[in-house]
């Protein structure tokens, strides 16, 4: 098991200066550097765990603790106009990390209100760090340094960062938080201990959702289906109303089938003024629909997880898709969420997606 390995590492004295945690968006990876972290500056460690009840646990809790800096992506918002750095967003960040543990680029954005921009960790930000772990530890014997997303770092900053790794200050731990280590330079990926985290299993989703999310036994056991090992997207479904959900998409479908182009520019105007992350959750219930109905074009009826409403919504649109077709909605819906994903006119890009519908669901 990984947490007891490097908790075995801690206590062997052999605590390397620079660790990569890498996992798929919504996996433990920032969860896990985080509790690393706490356990490394815990004064009462117990054998598997940090104790939670000292003076540092409390601190790591709060997110307040001196030795322990964060750096993730920024932007300029409406409360930073320009050279925005993590240390402008420390109160966002601790509200953020308590309320989405495992959220995403795009969750973190939307809450400081930068959704539509992209975020970054810029060159300022290694100067800040420089002075940072420049200075002498206040409470812990390491001084600390997550880095949440270094994917994100443009060249300068990423040859910053390397400089840094090759030179570490004494008693500096850099824990470094990514869902893809190919974005990062080979040259820091070669000076970092990779540690891969893997998704989380079906059923470690589902006690989550029963015991922090209150999710039915039913619910649970849907969602985690759904969520295919990712943890955030299972608490997305979870907070979403999936009637209110489906009945959004059922409708746009009738209206693009039967062709009601001027209620069709209506919808499309109404979808695009909604909030970008609430866009994205209407395209990934599209796919998320369109997974149930393979499911029924293959014959697995048995396997589908969804509500009667749904199901009879699925079975009926089987009727009207042709086999041949789902792979080119498949398509149009994913081309969807990537042109959204970098800022296109949400308006537009609705409306041209159900024009495109059009010819599929009639041929």
């Amino acid at each position: 098991m990984l947490k007891a390995r490097l908790c075995q590492r801690i206590a062997d004295g052999r605590i390397p200066h620079a660790q990569l945690f890498v996992g798929p968006e919504g996996s433990a990876a920032l969860s896990l550097a985080r509790a690393y972290a706490q356990y490394v500056q815990c004064t009462q460690r117990q054998a598997q765990d940090a104790c939670g009840q000292c003076a540092s646990c409390h601190k790591h809790l709060k997110l307040i603790h001196p030795d322990l800096h964060f750096v993730f992506p920024v932007t300029t918002t409406e409360k930073i106009k320009s050279k925005p750095s993590s240390q402008d967003f420390m109160g966002e960040w601790r509200q953020f990390l308590h309320q989405y543990p495992y959220g995403n680029l795009s969750d973190w954005l939307a809450s400081i209100g930068a959704d539509n921009k992209n975020g970054l960790i810029p060159i300022e930000e290694s100067r800040q760090i420089l002075q940072k772990l420049s200075l002498t530890s206040y409470e812990s014997r390491y001084k600390i340094l997550l880095i949440w997303l270094p994917e994100t770092m443009n060249i300068a900053s990423a040859n910053a960062l390397l400089k840094i790794l090759e030179e570490p200050p004494p008693f500096t731990l850099f824990l470094l938080a990514s869902q893809d280590e190919k974005q990062l330079l080979s040259t820091i990926q070669s000076r970092v201990q990779i540690l891969r985290i893997t998704s989380f299993l079906p059923e470690e989703i589902q006690q989550y959702l029963q015991n922090q999310a209150t999710c039915s036994l039913p619910q649970a056991e849907e969602i985690a289906h759904l969520a295919e090992g990712n943890l955030r997207e299972a608490l997305r479904l979870a907070q979403e109303t999936e009637e209110g959900s489906f009945a959004i998409f059922r409708d746009w479908l009738r209206l693009i089938y039967t062709q009601n182009l001027s209620e069709l520019v209506q919808t499309a105007d109404q979808l695009g003024s909604l909030r970008k992350d609430l866009q994205k959750q209407f395209l990934h219930y599209g796919l998320r629909t369109f997974r149930e109905l393979l499911l029924v074009l293959g014959g697995g009826e048995t396997l589908l997880r969804v509500g009667e409403s749904q199901r009879n919504f699925v079975e009926g649109l089987a009727k009207v898709v042709k086999p041949g077709v789902l792979e080119n909605l498949y398509t149009l819906f994913n081309e969807a969420l990537f042109h959204l994903e970098r800022n296109a006119n949400a308006k537009i890009l609705f409306l041209d997606l159900g024009l495109r519908l059009i010819p599929l669901l009639k041929a």
